[in-house]
């Protein structure tokens, strides 16, 4: 299948799986509570029109960048680019949203945005083949490597069970604004990857939580540390074979985006949108009960936005 064949049957796909209630307003309103957004919202759910025009309603939306960004701070842009894909294969972040959100945050006076991922295939491979990195350089972002130990360093992780402790990259201990950045998709081990399972790429020892019960250790992480802002890119989301795809039947474009400064919200949500109960998403489950974020929907101020 070349690709313009695959964007004339991602639609389709995206119909036989479920996703059918993205077309329209009405049947998207049966996924979030009404809006509620009087004041400031907790969760901003953009569906249509391409990712960087999706960011900038969005973000403004939520207050602007300019609410977690101040001039003269350094900014870390941690977006999945676990895998050596291509963004077709939605295995990997956006890279026109990573573009705009870099732009977004000089505009705001930023020092410094960098951007990094402690990858699952050979780091400069995903880098350069996910389109991140080039789009980090047309944004005069800088890309950080995330591939050797030193880069770590060891932190306590408060009310830990299970993962006590563990090795979090500098930038995450050095910068003043931590921006996270996951792209929706399918999972073997834990049903999906979102917001929560994304940080795992900023700890050096990914093995552990594998070993030690993944979604207790991706739940209990966020004791140590949550992000300033969630983005969750939702544009081409893989419904199976995750999470790296095996082909490009494996996806859908339903062009979605999420934005929220609680992280188990947008999870939930995202697990909503994909077509999954967020009870059944284990990580939520333990998150919500560690009183770390919000799954329950009707309980926040939601704007939605259709471009």
């Amino acid at each position: 299948m070349d690709r313009r064949d695959f964007f004339k049957k991602s639609m389709t796909v995206g119909a036989a799986v479920g996703l059918t209630f993205l077309a329209n307003n009405k049947s998207t309103n049966s996924i979030f509570s009404q809006d509620k957004s009087i004041g400031m919202p907790d969760l901003v759910a953009i569906k249509g029109g391409e990712a960087a025009a999706m960011f900038d309603k969005g973000i403004d939306a939520i207050g602007g960048i300019g609410r977690f960004v101040k001039k003269g701070q350094t900014v870390v842009v941690k977006p999945n680019i676990g895998w050596n894909r291509t963004p077709e294969y939605g295995a990997t972040t956006n890279p026109l949203l990573i573009k705009r959100i870099i732009e977004h945050c000089y505009n705001a006076g930023a020092k410094k945005v960098y951007v990094f991922d402690n990858t699952c295939n050979e780091w400069s491979s995903c880098y350069k083949i996910s389109g991140i990195e080039n789009a980090v350089k047309e944004a005069n972002g800088q890309i950080v490597p995330g591939n050797s130990e030193s880069y770590y360093q060891e932190v306590i992780v408060p009310g830990g069970i299970i993962l006590k402790r563990t090795k979090v990259h500098e930038l995450i201990l050095n910068s003043d604004v931590f921006i996270n950045v996951p792209v929706l998709k399918h999972h073997g081990g834990t049903s999906l990857t979102i917001a929560m399972k994304n940080l795992m790429g900023v700890v050096w020892d990914r093995n552990f939580y594998h070993s030690n019960g993944l979604n207790q250790c991706i739940a209990e992480f966020c004791l140590y540390k949550k992000p300033d802002l969630n983005i969750v890119d939702a544009y081409t989301v893989m419904k199976q074979n995750g999470p790296r795809a095996r082909s490009m039947d494996d996806v859908s474009i339903i062009k979605n985006q999420l934005i929220s400064t609680d992280i188990v919200a947008i999870d939930a949500a995202a697990s909503k949108v994909y077509g999954i109960d967020p009870e059944h998403v284990g990580n939520i489950k333990i998150a919500y009960n560690k009183k770390i974020g919000n799954m329950n929907l009707d309980e926040l101020k939601i704007r939605k936005i259709s471009l």
